[in-house]
């Protein structure tokens, strides 16, 4: 399965993030991954890592990392 797929005009990816713990973990991680531009929801579960991010087109993969290095966390890659 890929963990990016495009569906009427969006797109969802889904991605590993480290030190996760909460849910003020997985606010913090979606609050700075909802402000970059073009990012329709985020979902970011700590039991797992995981974060899916729904967005208009393909996000650059660094601005992602970014936003998780703000929040305090380290993006692992895709899932």
């Amino acid at each position: 399965m890929s963990a990016q797929t495009d569906t009427q005009g969006s797109v969802t990816t889904v991605y590993k993030v480290s030190g996760m713990s909460c849910g003020h973990c997985e606010g913090s991680v979606s609050g700075e991954i909802s402000e970059i531009a073009g990012v329709t929801s985020v979902k970011a579960v700590a039991s797992t890592g995981e974060v899916t991010v729904v967005s208009e087109a393909a996000l650059d993969e660094e601005a992602v990392r970014a936003a998780v290095d703000e929040a305090g966390f380290e993006l692992v890659g895709r899932a």
